[in-house]
């Protein structure tokens, strides 16, 4: 036989706590092994070593058998072959024997590539028509003992290859549908992430805004206090209510809200807001969320880290692309990425957009998306 080609099958899985490892092995198909009894016990001439020939045939096959369920790997030189040999020595003797090659095909179709199991089976169909035309056991016990053997080898062989890969075809789907599942896990990790990184760096920066504001003025202008410990308030309220929503997946964000929420973080960071949006543009929810998520984003950057004193906020629709600038004139420079931004840039990116940063002159954050896609 070649031994050319791979081997399809994969070995099986360990069987769950509290089950036996012998209850994966087929014993019900060992009913077969009666085939060689039906010789001694219809033969008037058998006499004690044909009795001997086939429980030794027997004590030999099982090992066989069993190790041809258990160790997959091991099947064609450990089971296949070794059935194969078996049954060539003992058929000559026992045309019931003839058992052992449908055996052996059985084994074959599960464990070997379809191409080598059609192999094996024709080979085994070549011994036995061998065996049939050769062997000393007078005709009737040779025909039928070698007859069903031929045509249950092609038959059981062909069943074995289709269940076969119809169990390997499972087995992959299954994969598969682990592996999505764990893609959307992480997936939903990853946006609840997001979600709580932009909601939580911004509204917590807006109550800081608010406090330090409060702190300042409780002695000198306790009504002003009062409205930044309102606000700083209201502002917590509103975070925990979208924390809610983002871990539930029903949140959706507005530009508008955005600006003026970003209207009031700035301010408490003595930072005036200037807005400019084309009132021709109407953008589809999806984009609208993720515009205002990266807005959220990049006022808090504005508020924490830009030391400016004005902000600069343009959406607008140009060369096939929808821009949202957002400006400001502090004191600008080079800084590493973090979570916020590399977030947006997630974000933008699935929308099919760009993200592009300028620290030259203040800093600038350009985000860009296809017209298509955003309108």
């Amino acid at each position: 036989m070649s031994t050319t080609g791979t081997t399809r099958r994969e070995e099986p899985t360990a069987p769950a706590v509290g089950s036996s490892p012998w209850s994966e092995i087929g014993w019900i198909h060992l009913v077969y092994l009666v085939f060689p009894f039906f010789q001694p016990i219809n033969d008037p001439a058998s006499g004690l070593w044909d009795w001997v020939l086939v429980v030794g045939l027997v004590v030999v096959f099982l090992p066989l058998y069993v190790l041809s369920w258990r160790r997959p790997e091991l099947a064609r030189w450990g089971s296949i072959v070794p059935m194969t040999a078996l049954a060539v020595v003992t058929t000559p003797l026992n045309s019931g024997a003839a058992v052992l090659f449908v055996y052996a095909a059985a084994a074959a179709g599960v464990r070997e590539s379809r191409r080598n199991a059609l192999r094996w089976f024709v080979g085994l169909t070549v011994l036995m028509c061998l065996l049939l035309l050769l062997s000393p056991v007078p005709l009737p016990w040779r025909l039928w003992g070698i007859g069903p053997s031929l045509v249950f080898t092609w038959i059981i062989g062909l069943t074995q290859i289709e269940q076969a890969e119809r169990d390997h075809q499972a087995a992959e789907l299954r994969l598969r549908n682990a592996r999505v599942e764990h893609l959307a896990v992480v997936s939903e990790r990853e946006r609840i992430a997001r979600e709580l990184h932009d909601l939580l760096g911004h509204s917590l920066t807006s109550v800081i805004m608010h406090a330090q504001l409060c702190h300042h003025l409780v002695d000198s202008d306790p009504g002003r206090a009062r409205d930044a410990a309102a606000k700083a308030e209201k502002t917590a309220r509103a975070a925990l209510s979208e924390v809610r929503a983002a871990v539930s997946g029903l949140r959706q964000a507005n530009l508008d809200a955005e600006l003026e929420s970003a209207r009031e973080t700035l301010s408490g960071a003595g930072v005036e807001l200037f807005t400019r949006r084309d009132p021709e543009l109407r953008l589809l929810g999806s984009t609208e969320h993720e515009l205002a998520l990266a807005l959220r984003e990049a006022v808090t950057n504005v508020a924490r880290h830009a030391r400016a004193s004005t902000c600069r906020v343009d959406l607008s629709a140009r060369d096939g692309e929808l821009r949202m600038v957002v400006a400001d004139d502090g004191i600008g420079g080079w800084h590493r990425p973090g979570n916020g931004l590399t977030g947006t840039r997630e974000r933008i990116s699935v929308l099919g957009g760009r993200v592009e940063y300028s620290g030259s002159a203040g800093t600038t954050l350009t985000i860009a998306v296809p017209l298509k896609v955003a309108t």
